[in-house]
């Protein structure tokens, strides 16, 4: 099959477009005829070699977002079959013993990762166990679920089960334009809360507009906290989602209500950041909140949630799996609003 795989860290220009043997599925398992895959910025930071994940290894086949068809399933393989559109949970958390991808499922450790440590969806097919693939409804498309898997279940996360949000608070939400924070924009106000979001343009604040954002504003040219006092009438936010890190961490922390929670899912920005006030953040009874991996158990929770209020696909651009140089330099350019997806 042909797939983008790489062998050294560098720029775009180390993904090689190339033949690669096709992957066979364990009794537990199945493989997937790719249709869609989304790009990341986890796919990049580990192409440059700025970070890796535990038990990552050359050479590398990139892609955690995947969907597709069931091509081939395993011995002991009675959930789906043959010809079901189907989405995958990267996580390899709760993997059964007889796939080929058991062994990998320590959260806080060497979590095994679709796409980050293990072969993904950069590919024509693409190795998954069948308890990690979801059926894809008719009336949801390919570019839909590649949205999905890892930018709807790290908001979820963070925004549910970390921050515990709930309907009629106002919730903080940085960088709107990126999958991520789409994915939370749409995730809080279908739970009934008030979202404000901050971008660096106009343009993608517009475009988080229509998503549901109440207000917005330029985090490069304004004062973040004193608009979210500003616009809260003094109040501040309950929750503050976070995975800018070092750039607004200051703003974050200011800009919280009265027992306020901060939810760090990320740090983009850098790793380093310090809390501007400590008598501010114990006086207000704020919360700083690590967000860790999702449970198992989460994803199709959040997949019953996403087919059920019909999300619109949020896709910046699609590009050919040939042209993945292309798409992650359009996401390394930063003027993304939404995820990038690669179809083969």
């Amino acid at each position: 099959m042909k797939a983008i795989n790489y062998t050294t860290h560098g720029g775009p220009d180390v993904l090689t477009y190339a033949d690669v043997a096709d992957p066979e599925p364990g009794p537990a398992d199945v493989v997937v005829a790719v249709e869609a895959c989304g790009v990341n910025r986890l796919d990049i930071v580990q192409r440059n070699g700025w970070f890796t994940l535990p038990g990552f290894e050359f050479p590398h086949v990139a892609g955690m977002d995947v969907t597709g068809t069931v091509a081939e399933v395993g011995s002991a393989v009675t959930s789906v079959a043959v010809g079901d559109r189907v989405v995958v949970d990267p996580s390899l958390a709760g993997v059964a013993d007889d796939s080929k991808l058991a062994g990998m499922g320590d959260l806080h450790g060497a979590l095994g990762i679709v796409g980050a440590t293990v072969a993904g969806g950069y590919a024509e097919r693409c190795l998954a166990p069948a308890t990690h693939v979801y059926r894809v409804p008719d009336h949801i498309t390919v570019e839909q679920a590649a949205t999905f898997p890892t930018t709807f279940l790290t908001a979820a996360h963070a925004l549910f089960e970390v921050a515990g949000l709930s309907a009629g608070e106002t919730v903080l939400i940085h960088a709107a334009g990126s999958g991520v924070s789409v994915a939370a924009i749409q995730l809080a106000r279908a739970a009934g809360a008030t979202v404000l979001a901050t971008a660096g343009s106009q343009a993608k604040l517009d475009r988080a507009a229509e998503l549901g954002v109440a207000h917005g504003c330029n985090n490069r040219t304004t004062d973040v906290a004193a608009w979210v006092r500003e616009v809260t009438d003094g109040r501040g936010a309950d929750v503050v989602f976070d995975h800018v890190g070092a750039a607004l961490f200051e703003a974050s922390v200011m800009s919280l209500a009265i027992g306020g929670r901060l939810v760090c899912c990320g740090n983009t920005s850098g790793d380093t950041a310090a809390i501007p006030s400590l008598g501010f953040l114990y006086h207000s009874d704020a919360k700083i909140l690590g967000s860790g991996p999702y449970r198992p158990e989460e994803f199709g929770r959040v997949w019953n949630t996403f087919c059920e209020h019909g999300f619109p696909a949020i896709v910046d651009a699609e590009f050919a799996l040939a042209d993945a140089a292309g798409a992650h330099a359009r996401l390394e350019a930063g003027d993304v609003f939404g995820k990038i997806v690669l179809k083969p």
